[in-house]
């Protein structure tokens, strides 16, 4: 009995660590969808040929304040979701409300000023937050009204139509720009 109970002791040990390492193992992929702030993606393909892609994280209200207890803080550089930087990406030159930017894939970056959004194109996609964000890499900024949205989003949410209007909303703020 007591060689059994050595045995059964010894294999949940085993297989505990062996589980703990596989979550932590660096060569077994994390699974962003059981975030608080799961990734999510809003692309399309305009009627001129553009393919607009943007990924981001998909933070939730949860009761809390935009501003206040929740990013986007005002006049605030902000990774415009959460976790990972936003990536916007294009498959050709356009111009955004009328300024040109490239093809390419870039970081995308707001500034809430609460009347007005700073919308940044910056040329570093690939980074965590906005904690390492430079604006000498910026490609790109637009200036944009904040709208009130037609309903209250308790998850931030990108659009893109096939017009080539991107929305975001989230709470009581949001705002829209041409991709053209």
């Amino acid at each position: 009995m007591k060689k059994f109970l050595s045995l059964a002791l010894f294999s949940g040990i085993l297989l505990m660590s062996v589980n703990a390492h596989a979550q932590t193992d660096p060569k077994t992929p994390e699974d962003k969808s059981k975030r608080p702030s799961p990734p999510a993606m809003a692309s399309a393909t305009t009627t001129k040929g553009v393919t607009i892609k943007i990924d981001y994280s998909q933070p939730s209200l949860k009761g809390r304040e935009i501003g206040k207890t929740v990013e986007p803080k005002k006049d605030t550089v902000w990774r415009t979701g959460a976790n990972e930087a936003t990536t916007f990406e294009i498959n050709k030159d356009v111009t955004i409300n009328g300024k040109t930017l490239p093809a390419g894939k870039y970081g995308f970056f707001t500034i809430w000023h609460g009347d007005t959004w700073t919308i940044i194109f910056n040329k570093t996609s690939d980074q965590w937050g906005a904690f390492n964000y430079n604006a000498a890499d910026d490609i790109l900024r637009v200036d944009v009204p904040n709208m009130k949205p037609t309903s209250m989003s308790e998850k931030m949410t990108f659009w893109v139509d096939k017009d080539g209007k991107v929305t975001l909303a989230w709470g009581n703020v949001s705002f829209d720009f041409m991709v053209m």
